[in-house]
């Protein structure tokens, strides 16, 4: 017998390189994988953080502000008799005694809850299936590590960030006033509920091989319990039994600030920790790099439209394009329909007029008008996020594809960007159009529709700057694309708070949305509009010459 055959298959012959000695313990290099994958994601983990706990404490803030005694914030209180209300925010507690602390859980907490969870979700993505899509982890399990080291690595790092929000929502309340054991619960039920959802994730991930879908069936499970928190809500305001099999209920259900209880968390800890190991038994059944659900075969001939650079764009942006319409639309429905109880409550909360920079006279038109700009920051998010997918697509390789296939980079890059604006212009649109629906459904006046169609219509240059500074970016400087969120953040913090905090003007006007005029409130002055679409011609242009000239991947 050759000494070959004698030796250990883990030993390396004689002057060759050494071989990866196996491991018999699935969880070798989880250490070492979970430090990574915070190194990785700090700096979105830390947006999450800062973004969630300063929401936080700003609103604490405004809303003491805004309602500073018990008179007024009684009168706030009426508005939850709405039901587009409490579908939008959830079941009204204490609204006998409405003090800042329940104000604040009731029209903050489902935001809260909302966000880490679709936080989650993302993460959880990121590294459980796209790093096996991608083939990374193949690469990464042919060296020591155990094979269940990279999911729970991953599952742990998702666990530290959902607690650092948590964290983060304890420390908000807690510098503004709202301190004590309803500040921690909060950041208990923020950190969990985070945990299931991204437990979610970790299940839909072994069914499908590709990560988008992944994260596009554990958001439609994020939003069927919105769904189901909300008709169970507005069944009975302080929660029906329909809205005990939501995740999110569990947690509004701990009645902060109001009368504290934690047992309800120990239903989202129980599913958490079952959703976890119904994904490890999952993944015992599957091997790497596909799914329990086999991928369906596509047609045989592919429809035209796909052998053009838009008709491409097209297919690969419908599902977010889809997503982020549905949730405009019904936010701008929800919205509308509480305009005809403002005349209620203006009366006990003049400070409203402040805040909202509401004309009494015309209070249904500032009210449209606000609200209106509200739904823009929305758009302005899926435009950003529609810009980012082209660069997603040069990390995938799959941009290097179709330009092997003779398109040019001009027209790749136009293409993309073109389709981008085409459907920021129809979400405009139809968030336009919802929102004119509520409030006609309200007032029984068919004109808003119409009118507040063509006054989203009128905010397609700001959203299209944002958009284009984003395409800067990708087509520039592509390894700094990611900072285009920091705008959209600086956007949505000069509309929501900048008024109510006393922003100074010249920082107020570098968010283009604030620039708009607040139509149909006030009057048209096409000078600033025509402005932004200056400039977002001339950014899409730059981003298309430096596109062409630098490398893929740079």
């Amino acid at each position: 017998m050759s000494a070959t055959a004698l030796r250990p298959a883990d030993e390396a012959a004689p002057g060759s390189a050494p071989r990866p000695r196996r491991t018999a313990d699935p969880w070798t290099g989880t250490r070492r994988l979970f430090l990574l994958n915070l190194r990785l994601d700090r700096l979105r983990i830390l947006v999450w953080v800062l973004a969630l706990g300063g929401t936080v404490w700003a609103t604490v803030l405004a809303l003491e502000t805004t309602f500073p005694d018990g008179q007024s914030r009684q009168a706030r209180a009426t508005l939850l008799d709405n039901p587009s209300a409490v579908m939008m925010t959830g079941p009204a507690f204490g609204v006998d005694d409405y003090t800042l602390g329940a104000m604040t859980v009731n029209e903050l907490s489902l935001s809260v809850l909302v966000a880490t969870a679709i936080m989650s979700v993302l993460l959880v993505s990121r590294h459980v299936r796209a790093e096996e899509e991608s083939g990374r982890l193949e690469v990464l399990r042919a060296l020591p590590v155990g094979r269940f080291a990279p999911a729970t690595a991953a599952l742990a790092a998702v666990a530290v960030a959902d607690a650092a929000v948590g964290a983060a929502v304890t420390a908000g309340l807690v510098a503004a006033g709202l301190g004590g054991a309803d500040a921690l619960a909060w950041g208990v039920a923020t950190a969990l509920t985070g945990l299931v959802f991204g437990a979610v994730a970790a299940v839909t991930a072994q069914l499908t091989e590709h990560a988008r879908t992944a994260s596009g069936m554990a958001m439609a499970v994020l939003g069927a319990a919105f769904l189901v928190r909300g008709i169970g809500d507005v069944i009975e305001p302080r929660g029906s039994w329909l809205s005990w099999f939501s995740p999110l209920a569990w947690a509004q259900q701990t009645r902060l600030y109001v009368e504290l209880r934690w047992w309800p968390l120990l239903l989202s800890a129980a599913l958490a920790v079952l959703l976890l190991a119904g994904a490890v038994g999952l993944a015992q059944r599957r091997d790497l790099g596909a799914g329990l659900r086999h991928a369906r075969p596509g047609p045989a001939a592919a429809p035209a439209s796909l052998l053009s650079v838009t008709g491409l764009a097209r297919r690969l942006l419908h599902g977010t394009f889809t997503g982020w319409a549905a949730g405009l639309v019904l936010f701008g429905l929800a919205f509308g329909s509480l305009a005809d109880s403002l005349e209620d409550s203006l009366e006990d909360i003049p400070l409203i007029t402040e805040w909202l920079a509401m004309d009494v006279d015309a209070l249904t038109e500032s009210f449209a008008a606000a609200t209106l700009s509200y739904l823009v920051l929305g758009v302005t998010a899926f435009a950003v996020s529609g810009v980012l997918r082209l660069r997603g697509e040069e990390e995938s390789g799959r941009t290097a594809l179709v330009l092997g296939a003779g398109v040019s980079r001009p027209r790749w890059f136009l293409g993309w960007c073109a389709v981008v604006g085409v459907q920021a212009l129809l979400a405009l649109a139809l968030s336009g159009a919802a929102l004119g629906a509520g409030v006609t459904a309200t007032t029984g006046e068919a004109r808003w529709i119409g009118e507040l169609t063509l006054a989203a219509l009128a905010y397609l240059p700001a959203v299209l700057a944002v958009a284009g500074l984003t395409a800067a970016l990708v087509g520039v400087v592509p390894r700094a694309a990611a900072l285009s969120w920091a705008v959209v953040a600086y956007v949505v913090f000069v509309s929501w708070f900048g008024v109510l905090l006393d922003m100074p003007e010249w920082a107020a006007e570098l968010s283009p949305v604030r620039l708009t005029p607040l139509v149909p409130s006030e009057d048209w002055d096409a000078a600033p509009p025509l402005g932004l679409a200056a400039a977002a011609v001339a950014l899409v242009g730059a981003a298309a010459a430096g596109f062409r000239r630098r490398d893929l991947l740079a």
